[in-house]
């Protein structure tokens, strides 16, 4: 039996491939629903399969007449592998759609995905909204992000895949407890949904229904360059998830001490990339900089309340007429 899922309007449409059980469940899921894309697989070249997977990946794509793209690389570092195996892939993805105008990144998450990313984020503390941030579909600067098996369980996949007779590869890195997910996934998330899958479901959907519901606002009123400025919502939560979601746009996860701080401080730089600034009125995101500034200038921020903190990038930006005209109406 197929597992159904939704459809999308977009026909410019790349797959995250890796010739394993979700991804190639995926694959023959988009061709019987007559979803166009192509396929883009990473080896990272640590596995002695991994270029049997590639391999496997060619095939599937001379068959099925699409185009592949093939990352080739070798980590001479093999510490914090996950987060740097997950860059560069995601850079790869991001590098392809630009080139060659996709609108549609479709990645093979699965409902066992969901809740072991909701398991790891309760453990180490956190709100709905990192709680139940795999969504469906999410929209990024200039492409979609679709998720179709979010509610399927990779149990279903296998079964998809057995009955099918359809060939795809194990990596046993997966099942190694040193990698924080595969410990979530073996002690935790996989007993969990083969008892309570439909609870599970349901729970997830009336999560989503709540944050809906919270009808919280991150339309920027201000929006230039890397320069972003949003209202201030007057309520701590919703601004400091205002702040979280434009800095995950840009690469920056914040984390709890980050958070406080710019609670309690109303200012804070980000990794030595983003200052950020609170004012009573407004929420500032740019670039940090510490550039030398004319003394004219700087009074002319002080007359129209531009926080110390982000005039620099104005400055070197010469977005000083642009963003007066938002703090003087």
């Amino acid at each position: 039996m197929t597992p159904q899922i939704n459809k999308i309007d977009t026909t410019e449409n790349l797959l995250a491939f890796s010739a394993g059980v979700d991804s190639t469940a995926l694959f023959f899921i988009l061709l019987e629903n007559k979803i166009p894309f192509d396929i883009a697989i990473v080896n990272y070249n640590i596995r002695e399969q991994s270029q049997e997977e590639v391999n496997y990946a060619k095939e599937l794509a001379k068959k099925y007449d699409k185009k592949i793209y093939i990352k080739d690389i070798q980590l001479e570092n093999l510490s914090n592998f996950e987060k740097k195996a997950r860059d560069i892939r995601y850079s790869f993805f991001k590098e392809l759609i630009n080139k060659n105008s996709y609108q549609t990144l479709i990645t093979a998450h699965q409902l066992n995905d969901k809740l072991e990313w909701f398991l790891m984020q309760l453990s180490k503390g956190a709100g709905l909204v990192e709680l139940i941030s795999f969504e469906e579909t999410k929209d990024e600067d200039n492409y979609k992000m679709f998720k179709p098996l979010v509610n399927i369980t990779k149990s279903d996949l296998i079964n998809y895949l057995d009955e099918n007779k359809i060939k795809y590869f194990t990596d046993q890195t997966n099942f190694d407890e040193k990698y924080k997910r595969n410990y979530f996934r073996k002690n935790f998330a996989n007993k969990f949904l083969e008892e309570f899958e439909n609870g599970i479901k349901n729970s997830f959907s009336y999560m989503k229904k709540d944050l809906d519901s919270l009808n919280i606002n991150q339309i920027p009123i201000f929006e230039k360059k890397e320069l972003t400025v949003f209202k201030n919502s007057l309520d701590e939560n919703i601004n400091l998830r205002i702040i979280d979601k434009n800095l995950k746009k840009r690469g920056i996860l914040l984390s709890k001490l980050q958070r406080d701080e710019i609670i309690k401080q109303n200012n804070i730089v980000v990794s030595h990339k983003f200052t950020i600034n609170l004012s009573d009125k407004y929420i500032f995101i740019a670039p940090y900089n510490n550039i030398i500034m004319p003394k004219k200038f700087k009074e002319k921020c002080r007359l129209v309340k531009l926080p110390k903190n982000i005039r620099a990038y104005v400055y070197q930006e010469d977005l000083f007429e642009s963003i007066s005209k938002i703090l003087i109406d």
